[in-house]
């Protein structure tokens, strides 16, 4: 087994390029800055080639689903394109494939939709963007919703709150692989400061 930690990113029409571009940024700097051992972080989409973001930008895919090296970690970003995946049976079955393989899914707003949509989420602690808290829960009533949190950590899922929550996703994900020191060298690296949490506005 290779000693290389693999991650891919997933990329399709629609995608929210936040979603995509903020994770590949914190995975990709402690890639080539931080990491004590080797990390790759790999584009993949269901072909090889240039998708269009829901923004308008071009990401290009350099791994087809078909022909990737084997993942140790999945980020599955959010968009508009999740509503036509969460139907693609094709992509539904290669999520739960990755699952069986021990691939870590971690998804980013809308992602969660998929994943859900694919069984994986069943009885479990997840969040989404949200707005889309409810539709979360409808996809699957089972799903133990965490509507307060930027990302929930259930071990082999990670789950994320809307866009710009997949760069705190991102970062915890660099503590659970390279250790909390990684993680505070990549967040101050990017110069990211996390979010304050909303106060309560009730009495």
């Amino acid at each position: 087994m290779s000693d290389t930690l693999t991650i891919g990113v997933l990329l399709f029409e629609d995608v929210e390029e936040l979603d995509m571009v903020g994770p590949w940024e914190v995975l990709g700097f402690w890639a080539a800055h931080i990491a004590s051992s080797p990390v790759q972080v790999l584009a993949v989409g269901s072909e090889v080639g240039v998708v269009r973001g829901s923004k308008g930008l071009g990401l290009v895919a350099d791994h087809a689903v078909a022909d990737a090296p084997p993942l140790d970690v999945l980020v599955h970003p959010g968009g508009n394109g999740t509503r036509a995946l969460a139907k693609d049976t094709v992509h539904l079955e290669w999520l739960r494939h990755l699952h069986e393989q021990g691939t870590v899914l971690a998804s980013v707003c809308t992602g969660s939709l998929v994943l859900a949509a694919a069984g994986l989420l069943a009885g479990r602690p997840a969040t989404t963007h949200r707005d889309y808290l409810d539709k979360l829960a409808k996809i699957d009533p089972s799903v133990d919703v965490r509507t307060p949190d930027r990302y929930v950590d259930d071990g082999d899922i990670v789950t994320s709150a809307g866009v710009s929550a997949g760069i705190d996703m991102a970062l915890h994900l660099v503590t659970r692989f390279g250790g909390s020191e990684a993680s505070e060298l990549t967040r101050a690296g990017i110069q990211y400061e996390a979010p304050e949490p909303v106060a309560d506005s009730g009495a």
